[in-house]
């Protein structure tokens, strides 16, 4: 079983660009208006879809739970290698859980986490500099 994600994008190019790096592969299928990857781990059928407008964005947010710290930091360092400006949020609160993430923001305004959940919290008391609340 894969997850099926669609998105609508003003540029197809900036955001294959975008999309490219951040799952680190190509996309299987391209066309005029349409892009389509598809990922073995997560397990994610992603599309892009070419739109004249895209007004804000649609969603709160996408992101990937990674198993440790280290993969938090591995993803970040790839990313801003590849020219990213990535927001890190170490040791944070959020969503009823301390968590090491940060951030990545498509051309279209679609915000992308990498977290890694170091505990739960019985109380929802976002840490000023959290994103995700």
């Amino acid at each position: 079983m894969k997850m099926h994600v669609g998105i609508n994008v003003t540029d197809l190019e900036k955001s294959m660009e975008f999309y490219s790096k951040v799952f680190n592969t190509d996309p299987v299928k391209v066309k005029a208006n349409y892009a389509k990857y598809l990922l073995k781990d997560p397990g994610l059928n992603f599309k892009l879809n070419l739109k004249g407008k895209v007004s804000g964005n649609q969603v709160g947010h996408f992101g990937f739970q990674v198993e440790n710290e280290e993969e938090v930091i591995k993803h970040k360092d790839r990313l801003e290698k590849l020219g990213f400006f990535a927001r890190e949020e170490m040791d944070v609160y959020c969503c009823y859980a301390t968590q090491d993430k940060f951030w990545v923001t498509d051309p279209d305004g679609n915000e992308w986490e990498f977290f890694y959940t170091k505990s739960d919290r019985e109380v929802h008391e976002p840490t000023k500099s959290a994103s995700c609340c």
